[in-house]
């Protein structure tokens, strides 16, 4: 389907508008380069007549030496375009980069799942490179090359209106043959950047799956996947490519046709005695300059079939809209998210007092701990199949909350929906007392800190694996955040100190340097809650027992969440939440259930929480 006039325009506005003045200049380099392009010709006209009529040798030289000039500014001129286009290009589509990024980074989970990070890539970096020469060339070559085949019509008249007549209908006619060409081949275009994107998904994501398809040999699966992407690749990619050709052979076959009918309308009007051997010339190489912007125009339509794939792909991906956005439904707060900066929350939530109950002193500068509120909370990543059903509780400022349950019962769901990364389909959820549609997503999850069993390190350096890129924050703080769980010794022995490079994934580090550095993530932004989901599931006795006294100065002052299978890691918890199929199977102080007898979490005591809950 052919894209609309507006959807080239709006793109062009977005991006070229803050470039004006250097598209304004690139435009004025192409329209002079184009009128030299008529003036060289005209000289040599000059000179063959002048030659064959027996002129002065001083007019001969001074023609040859303007000749010579003109061709190197002609050049020079052809250079600072080529220069400024190339510039022009790289800043639009690196803008564009910057906004799918964004795009796709504000655009909730449910989006993530259902693509595969190399289809991503290739969206945002394929299509778009695919788009730079449409931003940096296409509308203002498209111009200038259609007011140089004007400007050679125009002469073709001058010399005379049989020549101007004859050479029209043929570019009329050289038009429509490769405008029809151009038609059948975009459909092609479109399929290859689709198969394209989908072998690139396919191939990041198991590629990053390397050790885990060796050590279950599932090499052939993956090798026989790859080659039947492979040839569906294939014919999209031939197709497009054929058709490409064809409208080259087409052109060239064209202006043979074109250059003997020329040649032949010269012969006759010379022998007419109507124009010179100088105009001859002149007409036969109009006749070749006429095929400079027919090819010109050709190449910018063939870079259109792909652009409108790109840019179909590219709008259809802007046009998604997280699913956070969506119209508030009965029983649930609006999904609305709140304006950047947002103060709702700093100002409702912070301030809440801790409560008798709560637990430590607050570390200087860190929040108030906030209350966490869930009013019968019904969710489902897919709709009909509910996660969560009808949750509710009160967990007070300052207390910890201890979260039971089995695999699949809903615990990761519940730190999920508190950051947003989901909604609920019904029910409310409040943090100190404000619902979490009301502010900001960046402000709510600045006020919350996660570690989870798994945790994701960059290659880049210890400074921004801590710090996520915010060079703000100084080296005594960073330095405190790793003292504070215990990694000092281990941040004393690295040879460029925070400076030191980590590998890919944290090569070099073990399962649980790379636990703790994700503390001191948490040290370092200063929440006031905090979630741990099963974040001691794989340590060793010694890190664990370096987690544990991280935790305990963690806790301090801060409302906190932990999601764990380990009697030892809930026992510091006030409260005890049990889940089971999504229901709150038990709910209330850890100290009062443990006393009962008849409770859930006194039964899981006595059986042994890690065997009845594995």
């Amino acid at each position: 389907m052919r894209l609309p006039i507006k959807s080239y325009a709006r793109l062009l506005a977005a991006y070229l508008k803050p470039q004006r003045w250097r598209v304004a200049l690139m435009a004025a380099l192409l329209v002079v380069g184009t009128g030299l392009q008529f003036l060289n010709p005209q000289i040599l006209r000059y000179f063959i007549d002048t030659a064959l009529a027996g002129g002065a040798s001083a007019a001969l030289l001074a023609a040859a030496i303007v000749f010579v000039l003109v061709a190197l500014l002609q050049q020079g001129v052809t250079v600072a375009a080529t220069s400024l286009t190339t510039n022009v290009a790289w800043t639009a589509t690196n803008h564009l980069r910057t906004d799918l990024v964004a795009h796709c980074l504000a655009l909730d989970m449910t989006f993530h799942k259902s693509r595969t990070p190399g289809e991503l890539i290739e969206r945002i970096d394929g299509d778009v490179d695919l788009l730079s020469t449409f931003f940096s060339e296409f509308t203002i070559k498209m111009l200038t090359n259609l007011l140089l085949l004007l400007g050679a019509l125009v002469l073709y008249f001058v010399i005379d209106w049989r020549v101007g007549l004859t050479m029209t209908a043929f570019v009329l006619v050289a038009g429509v043959v490769l405008a029809v060409l151009r038609r059948r081949a975009l459909p092609y275009w479109r399929e290859l950047r689709q198969q394209t994107a989908n072998f690139y998904g396919f191939l990041g994501e198991h590629l990053a799956g390397t050790a885990d398809l060796r050590a279950n040999g599932a090499t052939a699966y993956v090798l026989r996947r790859f080659w039947a992407l492979q040839r569906a690749w294939l014919p999209p990619f031939r197709s497009a490519n054929l058709l490409s050709a064809a409208m080259n052979m087409t052109r060239l076959l064209l202006f043979v046709w074109g250059s003997v009918l020329v040649l032949g309308l010269g012969v006759y009007l010379w022998t007419r005695g109507i124009v010179t051997v100088g105009t001859v010339y002149l007409m036969f190489s109009y006749t070749d300059l006429l095929s400079m912007p027919l090819q010109e125009l050709q190449d910018q339509l063939q870079s259109l079939q792909q652009a409108e794939a790109c840019i179909a792909r590219v709008e259809d991906l802007l046009s998604i809209k997280p699913t956070l956005l969506v119209a508030p439904a009965s029983r649930r707060v609006a999904a609305e998210d709140g304006p950047p900066g947002s103060a709702g929350l700093r100002a409702k939530t912070l301030v809440a007092p801790a409560t008798p109950q709560s637990r430590g002193t607050a570390v200087p500068g860190s929040p108030s701990a906030p209350s966490v509120e869930f009013r019968e909370v019904s969710f489902g990543y897919a709709a009909e199949e509910a996660v969560l059903q009808d949750i509710s509780f009160r967990l007070e400022p300052g207390r910890v909350l201890g979260v039971l349950g089995r695999t699949g019962s809903g615990k990761t769901t519940l730190a999920r929906l508190l950051f947003r990364l989901y909604d609920p389909q019904a029910g409310a959820i409040l943090l100190g007392g404000v619902p979490i549609t009301q502010p900001a997503l960046s402000d709510l999850r600045r006020q919350i800190g996660m570690v989870t069993q798994e945790v994701q390190l960059f290659q880049a350096t210890v400074r921004d694996n801590l710090t996520f890129f915010n060079h703000a924050l100084s080296d005594s703080q960073i330095v405190a955040a790793l003292e504070q769980v215990g990694l000092l010794p281990w941040y004393q022995k690295l040879s460029d100190g925070l400076e030191t490079m980590l590998g890919a994934e944290g090569t070099g580090l073990s399962a649980g340097e790379a636990q703790l550095l994700a503390f001191a993530r948490v040290f370092l932004t200063n929440p006031g809650l905090v979630i741990l989901d099963e974040a001691s599931s794989r340590l060793d006795p010694a890190t664990e027992r370096l987690l544990e006294r991280a935790i305990g100065k963690l806790f301090a002052g801060r409302t906190a969440i932990v999601i764990a299978h380990r009697l030892a890691t809930i026992q510091r918890a006030d409260d005890i939440l049990i889940l089971e199929d999504g229901r709150v199977l038990e709910y209330g102080p850890r100290v009062a259930l443990a006393g009962d007898p008849n409770s859930r979490l006194s039964r899981l005591l006595r059986v042994g929480l890690e065997e009845v809950l594995a």
